[in-house]
């Protein structure tokens, strides 16, 4: 079993280095980011330019073609193109860094998508028309000023710290203003001061364009980050179209873990009637025969007893067994890692384990149960259906590089003869609804022939992370 963990002072050395490595980068960080940016920042105006010519111009003709009908269309079409240029700016702050917008629902839910919703549908639909100000209004006024301030500031830069080179070549005469005099006259009234006009010129020139190109950063970041503040504010999913989605993948979760523990449910009550309780009504049975031989025929009572006695150890074995499935005391007493130990060491095919877990990691107990009987149901599977001689189980946590979610990933890959497949009423379409009960997933790759790779997917709450060890 392999578990890799960090020693402690690693950790608390990489903990009181940190804040001092981000902030020598901090600065490093935001030009590395400068041509991007720029990129975004002098593309805006060729692109805002056009957004409020097209725009303008499909729009105010619907609107002046209202009266015959035929501008309701002609404004639809106009929506859609700002859909189009919202879109654009979207994917151009994504590539200049900046995080990804979440797009609006253009489609409501529940509804029948009709020809007419179809073509019509935009009109009644607020996110069309705040893409619509945004292209033709918000986002032209903004990216004229951002553009300006950056094409200047850029400008006056690369202008200044190269006049030294260039100045020279431009005509001079005894009308020239020379700006470094004025400063210093202003500066040093009455002074005596004998400079090279050239020279002067070229050292004041030099420290502002030097004073401009050490704050551009800062230009095209503070650009950049309002550009996006605004369209996430104008161009984004609404927070009530995110609370509709939480609430129905949330009753999606619930109903799928309804039914599966319904099925669960019905399971257990047919493996009661076919098992234990068949059993104990053959051990009445025997016990009657017995009771009744017993002063007749001794030696046939005594054999019957027998019997019982043995039907009553594999009935005691058999309710064990459904217990373990229920709640497995393993599980419970000593966590996931050992239980799936455990399952491994009862498989009647070879399984070489692959634990990548903290063997003192807890999790909540419906993660851990759910976790133990989807590896103990593909591990039976593999033993079973697909003919294998031998398994693989691997067990691991993973956190999304995008995201704040950790996930608990179980593999079980056997070289078996493949074709899994979904299917009604089958064992993996019950799997998958636990595992959605749980807003997990379960991915299969099973070709014919083999192997077989079954994932399951967990996601684990707040609380199941705070309980993961730290490595």
């Amino acid at each position: 079993m392999t578990t890799e963990t960090a020693p402690a002072s690693a950790t608390l050395d990489t903990m009181s280095h940190e804040p001092v490595t981000a902030r020598r980068a901090g600065y490093g960080s935001l030009w590395a980011r400068v041509p991007r940016e720029l990129g975004f920042l002098l593309l805006t105006l060729p692109i805002v330019v056009a957004a409020i010519s097209v725009l303008s111009a499909v729009f105010f003709t619907g609107v002046g073609m209202i009266a015959i009908f035929v501008g309701l269309f002609i404004i639809v079409v106009s929506l859609y193109i700002a859909r189009g240029f919202g879109m654009l700016e979207v994917v151009r702050l994504r590539w200049a860094g900046q995080p990804e917008i979440r797009q609006p629902q253009w489609e409501p839910k529940g509804e029948p998508n009709t020809a007419l919703r179809a073509i019509l549908g935009p009109l009644v639909n607020g996110h069309y028309w705040l893409y619509l100000l945004h292209g033709m209004v918000v986002n032209f006024i903004l990216g004229v000023v951002s553009w300006v301030v950056t094409v200047v500031w850029l400008s006056v830069g690369l202008g200044g710290v190269t006049s030294w080179f260039w100045g020279r070549f431009l005509p001079t005469d005894e009308q020239n203003l020379w700006l470094h005099q004025v400063i210093l006259d202003w500066t040093f009234p009455g002074n005596s001061f004998t400079i090279d006009p050239y020279l002067g010129e070229s050292v004041l020139e030099f420290a502002v364009g030097a004073l401009f190109l050490v704050t551009l950063p800062f230009i095209t970041r503070g650009f950049t980050v309002l550009h996006y503040a605004v369209a996430r504010g104008m161009l984004s999913a609404w927070r009530s179209e995110a609370l509709q989605r939480e609430v129905a993948d949330l009753s999606a979760s619930r109903g799928a873990a309804v039914a599966a523990e319904d099925q669960s449910l019905r399971r257990l009550e047919r493996d009661i009637h076919d098992g234990p309780q068949q059993r104990l009504v053959r051990l009445q049975m025997d016990l009657a025969s017995a009771e009744r031989k017993l002063d007749s025929d001794p030696g046939a009572a005594r054999m019957l007893l027998t019997e019982a006695r043995g039907q009553a150890h594999d009935t005691l074995e058999e309710l064990r067994a459904l217990s373990r499935g229920l709640v497995p005391p393993i599980l419970q007493d000593r966590g996931l890692v050992t239980g799936l130990e455990s399952l491994a060491a009862r498989s009647t095919v070879p399984v070489q384990l692959e634990m990548n877990l903290d063997p003192e990691l807890r999790l909540p107990s419906e993660i851990e149960r759910s976790a133990y009987f989807v590896a103990s149901e593909l591990l039976t599977n593999a033993a079973k259906h697909a003919r294998a001689t031998g398994i693989r189980l691997h067990a691991a946590l993973r956190r999304v590089p995008d995201g704040d979610t950790t996930w608990l990933d179980i593999w079980v890959i056997d070289n078996g003869v493949g074709g899994a497949v979904f299917a009604d009423g089958h064992g993996l379409r019950g799997l998958d609804e636990r595992l959605r009960g749980l807003r997990g997933i379960l991915s299969i790759d099973s070709p014919v022939g083999g192997p077989t790779a079954i994932g399951a997917h967990i996601p684990l709450t707040d609380t199941a992370e705070s309980s993961i060890p730290l490595s």
